[in-house]
């Protein structure tokens, strides 16, 4: 799909639930992210710290929405897009970041993908390090693995092939895209009927890849964009909270991958499984499988803009 016209606003989703002071630098970093005018909707769902209030009276390119109460991400989401039916928007956490240039050159990368109906960008930590935010899409083996010995052995090969952590960072296609921070074309993103609001957090971004891709859309990974994600807000809040939603999440995307009667007894073994882990994780205190982050991604946007520039001098 080419880009619309570089003087009609783009439309910037973000998703706020008592943000803090990290929402003032999205709003602020977007300037230098992208020469476009962009117009940014903040789907909230029910603040009360009064931040996006007063960050929406501040900036004029910036309306708050309210979604009226706590909806799940999917679904604010979903509010915060309604309207704009073609061309490209961008959905991301209030509490990124946009290095110089980012949303740009996700445009640019877009335009050399006409069947992406996504584009995510390299997410790094404010310490640096690099988040595996583009991996293959979770099936029972790579699955399985990933979730019995991500914490325990988290350099274990089934995370590893899950997360696509060995690779050196290039511009390549995903099975699925995290929903922290990504360019999406609107006329695939509504082909499918959007976000399910079935999942209130965790596993949206699987299952709108999962279909996008059963529809012929591709997801691709543009290194050569960066973004400093701090993440993990919701989960700090309420982790043992968050850890239930994220298992019943998981739950439900892999039970409707396996659906039927003869399924019924994997289903059954899923359930079981889950249900053991998050045990485990109310006991140990710890909420989320944290796999190393594999390089520092100070380096990773230098590369692939090195690698993207030899190719473009070889066919020069």
């Amino acid at each position: 799909m080419p880009c619309p016209p570089p003087d009609r606003p783009l439309r910037v989703v973000a998703v706020t639930y008592s943000p803090g002071e990290a929402l003032e630098g999205f709003v602020t970093s977007l300037a230098e992210a992208t020469t476009r005018p962009v117009e940014v909707v903040l789907a909230d769902n029910g603040s009360t710290d009064g931040v996006p209030e007063d960050v929406a009276a501040r900036h004029g390119h910036v309306r708050l929405l309210r979604t009226g109460g706590n909806v799940g991400y999917g679904a604010a989401v979903n509010a915060g897009l309604a309207g704009v039916t073609e061309g490209y928007a961008l959905v991301a956490n209030p509490d990124v970041r946009f290095e110089p240039g980012s949303l740009d050159e996700l445009l640019a990368v877009a335009g050399r993908w006409p069947r992406a109906a996504t584009v995510g960008p390299a997410i790094r930590t404010p310490e640096g390090e690099l988040y595996p935010s583009a991996r293959d899409l979770p099936r029972l083996s790579t699955g399985a693995g990933h979730a019995l010995l991500g914490w325990a052995w988290p350099a274990n090969p089934w995370t590893a092939r899950y997360r696509r952590e060995r690779e050196a960072p290039r511009e390549r296609t995903a099975g699925w895209l995290s929903g922290s921070c990504f360019l999406v074309d609107l006329e695939a993103f509504w082909s499918v009927g959007g976000f399910d609001p079935g999942y209130f957090m965790y596993f949206e971004d699987v299952d709108l890849a999962e279909r996008l891709g059963r529809a012929g859309w591709l997801h691709v990974y543009a290194p050569t964009a960066v973004v400093v994600h701090e993440g993990g807000h919701a989960t700090r809040r309420e982790p043992h909270r968050m850890a239930r939603v994220h298992h019943t999440s998981a739950l439900r995307y892999l039970s409707g991958q396996h659906p039927g009667r003869r399924n019924a007894p994997l289903r059954g073994a899923l359930r079981a499984g889950l249900g053991a882990r998050m045990l485990v994780s109310y006991v140990s205190g710890r909420v989320a499988a944290g796999a190393r982050f594999q390089r520092r991604a100070d380096d990773v946007g230098r590369s692939a803009r090195g690698r993207a520039r030899t190719r473009q001098e070889a066919s020069a």
